[in-house]
C-alpha cells in the first residue's frame, strides 16, 4: 500500500498536492476532495448510493489536520470536516481521478437537465 509522505495545499489555486512513497504525485482540487469526501454525509449510509454534493467550485480547505500515520481530516472552507483521507483512499483517488471526476461531471449535468422538469398531468 502505498503512503502519503507529504502534503501541500495551494490557497490561491485550491489544490493539494499530495506525495506518496512511490514518488507519484497527485493534485486535487478542493472541490474534487469536497465532492469526494469519504464521510457518510457523501458517500451514503450503509446500501445508500452516493449523494451529489453540489454548488462547491468555489470550497477551499481550511485546514489540514493528521490522523495518525495514516490519514488527514480536511476542514474546508464551508466548514465541513467529517471524512478521514487514509492514505488507501488518497491513493484510489488518484488512480482513478478522471473517472470520477467524469462521473461526478455528468451526474451534475443529469441534475441541472432535470430540476426545472416538471411533470405534466392531463385530467380529462
Amino acid at each position: 500500500m502505498k503512503e502519503v509522505t507529504k502534503v501541500h495545499y495551494h490557497s490561491v489555486s485550491k489544490v493539494l498536492d499530495v506525495h506518496f512513497d512511490d514518488q507519484t504525485i497527485a493534485q486535487f482540487s478542493a472541490e474534487f476532495l469536497r465532492v469526494h469526501s469519504p464521510s457518510a454525509e457523501v458517500q451514503g449510509h450503509g446500501n445508500e448510493p452516493m449523494k451529489l454534493v453540489l454548488s462547491k467550485q468555489q470550497v477551499g480547505i481550511s485546514k489540514i489536520e493528521p490522523v495518525g500515520h495514516y490519514a488527514i481530516r480536511l476542514v474546508f472552507s464551508d466548514n465541513h470536516n467529517s471524512g478521514l483521507f487514509s492514505w488507501h483512499y488518497l491513493s484510489e483517488l488518484q488512480a482513478n481521478h478522471d473517472e470520477l471526476w467524469q462521473q461526478y461531471q455528468t451526474r451534475v449535468s443529469e441534475h441541472e437537465a432535470s430540476k426545472d422538469s416538471v411533470p405534466i398531468k392531463f385530467v380529462p
